[in-house]
């Protein structure tokens, strides 16, 4: 069968199962919309988080990047998986013990306040809806290259499906729909590098492969017999040094910039909302600590293959390409070539496609060849020439990846609106019926604005989710480890500090990636610091503010000081107070 027989098969039976369990999960309660009324297994909910957190810029871009970046691409492994080993030691049981839906709730109770709700709940949204544009318009890359049809459509499509079940289900329907989600998008993404780890070195283990030697097979897939032997690392660091690159392995971004980023992902990891009410849905305060390591494990499975994906990616593409007369181009590029994704430019009239480091569209380089690194993991089964079913489950594995993570991202939009606003600030005595119908019309609201940023981006997508990992890291994170293990820490000082670190963060990030972007480079960067790693200067920045606030104004009432006693204690929970004291 073809690779789009393949597609609408693979994909349209895993649609066929998320909108069954969507339907058989529905929420009745507010209890079940906002947090599946606390009752997830602990390895079911951490088979959702990993869903929940793997998006389309996990399983798409991801390793996409490392392979153009080399080693220099690390720091989004450390980061991201770092960050829940934070979430479990840090946060999780805690937040599970407090028991609320939201986390702007949570702000409110321990800050006393509903100023920092509001505070929290703009963060929210905005964090949310970053990372939902992103999602959207993977789905449509992916329905346009897989199925047939347009990008516009795919969003179209991908948007009622997301409708039916974040609306319908609320957080309970979207917790089982996305355990079903996860075990397609890692079978989707292991086998193609499983495949490609055999063909290459005859190790079953894509984490050994990309360490192991070229088989005599390996060699004659990539058309150089003398690659047999070599291990495959040196192989692709030879062809880096053929083109006028770096060695793959080899780093060029300044130490601290690193350390500073890796740091920045981590904690904006661990302040992200999506990711933070997913702990609000065990049983109990164990298990909240138990699923984040479950979510740690089932993540690591992803992001310990992506380097190696990036290795197999990056040989094949450049090898398959690379001097080959145009006429002759390999089909996968003749395919992507219709997404505009991938592209050549006859620069000296050979026919001959060339590669090189410099931009492909300018006249004073070498380069001819256009690549988008978003397409590598979705191109790699063709380029390997896998068969067509593997081509077709990569498909429904972005999809799955990509429609995980906006419905949990939509969810947050949910409860900021309808839970935090509505019910917490605008209208308290509302009844549950009718908080969980304005609930379930924010989703709706949330996922046709989603819908509109895919079809019509921004053109600076890819550039704020610089600012998702800044905001959370400088505003979420201080706030809430301090509101978790400081009872000293007061309203004054959390507001002061959160709005301190936002604006910080946001100045920085806006200056060099919009308003100056010609000085967007280590030299002009404060102390070397790259915009991607300033979230940690400004949750320093937060973690300051707030202490020498706290200096100068009143202490928390002493049943706040006591609700924080008794978050970190065994025992009963003291009954937290009403915000707005």
């Amino acid at each position: 069968m073809s690779i789009l027989a393949w597609t609408w098969i693979l994909t349209g039976l895993s649609f066929a199962l998320y909108i069954y369990i969507a339907y058989a999960a529905r929420a009745k309660t507010t209890g079940d919309f906002y947090a599946a009324e606390q009752s997830v297994p602990p390895i079911l909910n951490g088979m959702a988080t990993g869903a929940d957190w793997m998006s389309a810029a996990s399983f798409i871009s991801m390793a996409g990047m490392i392979s153009f970046m080399g080693r220099d691409g690390s720091f989004y492994l450390m980061g991201w998986t770092g960050g829940y080993v934070l979430l479990a030691m840090l946060f999780a049981p805690y937040l599970r013990k407090y028991g609320k839906f939201t986390i702007p709730q949570f702000m409110a109770d321990r800050y006393y306040s509903n100023g920092i709700r509001v505070i929290a709940l703009i963060c929210a949204i905005f964090v949310s809806f970053t990372y939902v544009a992103g999602q959207m318009r993977g789905v449509g890359v992916v329905f346009s290259r897989f199925m047939g049809v347009s990008i516009n459509m795919g969003v179209i499509i991908g948007m009622a499906l997301v409708f039916f079940y974040a609306t319908l289900g609320g957080m309970k329907g979207i917790t089982y729909t996305q355990v079903a989600q996860y075990c397609v998008l890692i079978v989707a993404y292991l086998v193609p590098a499983v495949f490609i780890s055999m063909q290459f070195t005859g190790n079953p283990i894509p984490q050994l492969g990309m360490g192991s030697v070229v088989t005599a097979e390996g060699a004659l897939k990539l058309n150089d017999a003398s690659t047999q032997g070599k291990y495959l690392l040196d192989v692709l660091n030879n062809i880096q040094l053929d083109l006028g690159f770096k060695e793959y392995t080899s780093g060029i971004r300044p130490r601290i910039d690193v350390w500073f980023i890796t740091m920045s992902l981590m904690i904006g990891t661990a302040g992200l909302p999506h990711i933070l009410i997913r702990f609000f849905t065990v049983p109990k305060m164990r298990d909240a600590r138990t699923s984040a390591g479950w979510a740690l494990l089932f993540i690591a499975l992803l992001y310990t293959t992506a380097p190696a994906i990036s290795v197999f990616a990056r040989t094949n593409f450049v090898k398959s390409i690379h001097n080959v007369k145009y006429e002759e181009a390999p089909s996968w590029f003749k395919n992507w070539e219709k997404t505009k994704l991938v592209a050549w430019k006859d620069k000296n009239g050979d026919g001959i496609m060339q590669i090189a480091k410099g931009a492909w569209d300018k006249p004073d380089t070498k380069n001819e060849v256009k690549i988008d690194q978003d397409i590598m993991v979705l191109a790699n089964p063709e380029i390997a020439k896998l068969p067509n079913w593997v081509v077709g489950l990569i498909g429904a594995g972005g999809l799955a990846a990509a429609l995980s993570t906006a419905a949990g991202l939509l969810l947050v939009i949910s409860a900021a609106i309808s839970h935090d606003l509505m019910k917490g600030i605008m209208t308290p005595d509302m009844s549950e019926k009718a908080e969980l119908w304005w609930a379930r019309g924010a989703a709706g609201v949330a996922v046709c604005i989603a819908g509109l940023f895919g079809i019509y981006p921004p053109g600076f997508v890819a550039q704020v989710v610089a600012f998702a990992f800044g905001l959370a890291a400088a505003s979420f994170f201080p706030c809430i480890l301090m509101g978790i293990f400081n009872k000293k820490a007061n309203k004054e000082g959390a507001m002061a500090g959160m709005i301190v670190g936002i604006i910080f963060v946001a100045a920085y990030i806006s200056y060099f990636k919009f308003v100056n972007p010609a000085m967007n480079n280590a030299q002009h960067w404060w102390f070397g610091i790259s915009p991607e790693g300033i979230g940690t200067v400004g949750a320093v920045l937060n973690f300051v503010t707030m202490y020498v606030v706290g200096k100068f104004t009143p202490e928390p009432p002493q049943e706040i000081q006591d609700l924080v006693g008794s978050l970190r204690y065994p025992g009963k929970l003291v009954t937290p107070p009403s915000a707005g004291h």
